[in-house]
């Protein structure tokens, strides 16, 4: 079991690699979205400086990962009784490789569309209620950094209530969400010093 476990992490982690944000932006744009912007290699960075057209196939790679890692870490494991649990460490270890990505510099992203897939997978009623909290708060906020926090945070609370009974996998969850929380404390500071830039829906920038 413990050769699975590790198999498990190691393709998940690998998969965490492939980051649709940077390969998209070297495809279209000639140059790393990591030198751009915020420097960081996600989402919400490369919707700022491509537009939301091109976004869509950063979000099909990145998700398809996810899925991939989760599917790859259930069946590992599934023989031995712990399939969702192998779910959930293909969703940690995929985050843990878009986060930090060995092949890329350890220069990677939040880890949040790759959390998001993970959790849907895991549980849709507690991701469910994420997305609701994400679109809420960017709404009433525009700050797409706290909406990513307080909807991992809202992950890490519900997901250990739901599934109380199975503590392994109650930690895993919760450690799925605040794992992406940790990952955004830069952003915390700023929103803290008023500093954090909010988003704006109506203007981006043309494809390059």
């Amino acid at each position: 079991m413990l050769l699975s476990v590790l198999l498990a992490a190691l393709i998940s982690y690998l998969l965490g690699n492939i980051n649709g944000a940077v390969i998209i932006s070297r495809l279209i744009g000639k140059k790393d979205v990591r030198e751009q912007g915020s420097g960081n290699a996600g989402l919400t960075n490369f919707l700022r400086m491509y537009g939301p057209t091109t976004a869509i196939l950063v979000v099909v790679i990145d998700v398809l990962k996810a899925v991939g890692a989760c599917i790859a870490g259930k069946l590992l494991l599934a023989p031995y009784g712990y399939g969702q649990e192998g779910l959930l460490l293909g969703g940690l270890a995929v985050n843990l490789g878009h986060d930090f990505p060995a092949l890329l510099g350890f220069r990677g992203g939040k880890g949040v569309l790759c959390g998001i897939t993970a959790a849907f997978m895991a549980d849709w009623r507690c991701a469910l209620l994420v997305i609701v909290v994400f679109a809420l708060c960017l709404w009433l906020t525009r700050y797409v950094s706290l909406s990513s926090i307080l909807g991992a945070l809202t992950f890490a609370i519900t997901f250990p209530i739901v599934h109380r009974q199975n503590v392994l996998l109650a930690v895993m969850g919760a450690t799925l969400g605040l794992f992406i929380v940790f990952m955004h404390r830069s952003n915390i500071s700023r929103l803290l010093k008023g500093t954090e830039r909010k988003a704006t829906f109506s203007k981006f920038r043309r494809n390059k």
